[in-house]
């Protein structure tokens, strides 16, 4: 008789299908960063809206090149201690063949290294909100150069790499409520303790200068996002992609109306800024919990957060921390209750079997876990990004000048300015008005 045959498992071939899709997901989550920049740039005040423009795009240069040197093997290397990774073959990338598959997945390693590249340009770009009006283009450069590399690349190989603590634990994060969201938030918290106010903080108006250009930016964050989310799962060959895709959407609308909802009864209005900053706090919340939750409980995912952002963006008047585009409120509190609300409303038919506690998990387990990922990464985050704030503060300076800050960061940084009406009402139409007019409109819109 013969011998009995075992048959080794197959090993996985390269999808062309799953590929593409991840290049069309990584090429959606790149363009959140500009649309970040847009979403950013109409809520701060005119004089500074090129530099938030691009305290955004200049992450693109800077993470993107960190990334290739050494940001990926130590993000995603071979684990060391739970902490970091390393992969000396990966380090230029230039060991990596070209249909190397990550591994146990159908996609190239180059595929993977750019969907995660377009996760770790964003994050740094989130704090950026925060130091609106006052800090130096140098200096903030520098600040995301040694912020990704001591806080970014660690953190996400706690939550995302193979032998990553958290990652063994079993904490749950699908697509960056810990390693993007509360570290970006609680980052910036950390560097607006040490910076400091704006001046005119609470006594001047500091309203938005253009509500079209917030709402473009939340339109384009919100169909980045698809990519951003459902790109997660690395392929579509189960249907847990499609589950996030749906649930990305359902919690997103939640989330704004329960902002709007808020807003009418607080204030008594429905704004465009509630609707934008509703639409990201669903974002935010569903991003760790899509692909462990229902429909239904994504609609509760995006109710909660919408309601608690919108009342946690008061909270700076009240402690006196200026968080000027709501980092803190909107990035920092969504990704906490998207990621501690993985404890109650996992369904555990998702992306794993884990339950929350109204699904049978009686003894919290995967609550608790939830709470040991979304607190060390909000401590370790907040303290290194204090210190390397205050370290550049105390070295370089962080912040421009009070008179540059008052006459407009955008002159005096980049010598630029957003709009230009030195050109306007020219021609035969300004021939017929009179002189003395026309020197008092001028001096108008030049002031």
């Amino acid at each position: 008789m013969a011998p009995a045959i075992t048959l080794a498992a197959e090993a996985p071939k390269l999808s062309a299908a799953n590929t593409g899709f991840m290049l069309i997901c990584s090429a959606l989550v790149m363009l959140m960063t500009p649309g970040l920049a847009f979403f950013y740039g109409g809520m701060v005040r005119v004089k500074s809206t090129l530099n938030m423009l691009m305290m955004s795009f200049i992450s693109l240069g800077i993470v993107t090149i960190l990334w290739v040197l050494y940001g990926f093997s130590l993000a995603f290397g071979t684990d060391s201690g739970s902490f970091i990774g390393w992969n000396s073959d990966w380090v230029g990338l230039s060991n990596i063949g070209l249909t190397e598959l990550w591994d146990g997945y159908t996609i190239p390693i180059f595929v993977f290294m750019v969907f995660q590249l377009m996760f770790a340009i964003i994050t740094p770009a989130l704090i950026s909100g925060a130091l609106a009006d006052r800090v130096k283009f140098s200096a903030w450069a520098l600040f995301i150069a040694l912020w990704a590399t001591v806080v970014y690349f660690p953190v996400a190989h706690w939550v995302w790499g193979a032998g990553g603590w958290a990652f063994e634990l079993g904490v749950i994060d699908f697509a960056g409520g810990t390693a993007v969201h509360i570290n970006a938030g609680a980052a910036a918290l950390g560097v607006i303790l040490v910076i400091g106010k704006r001046v005119g903080f609470k006594k001047d108006p500091m309203r938005p200068h253009s509500l079209p250009l917030v709402m473009l930016g939340a339109g384009l964050l919100w169909f980045g996002w698809f990519g951003f989310n459902a790109g997660s799962w690395l392929g579509n060959d189960d249907g847990v992609g499609a589950l996030m895709f749906v649930n990305t959407q359902v919690a997103t609308a939640a989330a704004m109306l329960a902002w709007l909802a808020y807003e009418k009864i607080r204030h008594g209005a429905f704004t465009t800024l509630g609707a934008a900053s509703g639409a990201v706090a669903g974002l935010v919340a569903i991003t760790p919990s899509g692909g462990a939750v229902s429909p239904l409980g994504a609609i509760a995912v995006g109710a909660i957060a919408g309601l608690l952002c919108a009342m946690a963006v008061g909270l700076k008047y009240k402690f006196g921390y200026d968080d000027s585009l709501d980092v803190v409120g909107v990035h920092l509190v969504g990704g906490v209750i998207g990621s501690l609300l993985i404890g109650f409303f996992a369904t555990g038919k998702g992306q794993s079997t884990a339950t929350g506690v109204f699904y049978g998990d009686h003894s919290f387990d995967q609550l608790w876990k939830q709470c040991a990922g979304v607190f060390a990464v909000l401590a370790y985050s907040l303290v290194v990004s204090a210190i390397l704030a205050f370290l550049l503060d105390k070295t370089i300076g962080m912040r421009v000048s009070e008179d540059d800050e008052v006459a407009g960061i955008d002159q005096a940084e980049h010598a630029e300015t957003a709009y230009d009406f030195s050109g306007a009402g020219g021609g035969a139409a300004r021939t017929a008005v009179p002189a003395g007019v026309a020197d008092t409109a001028s001096k108008k819109v030049d002031a």
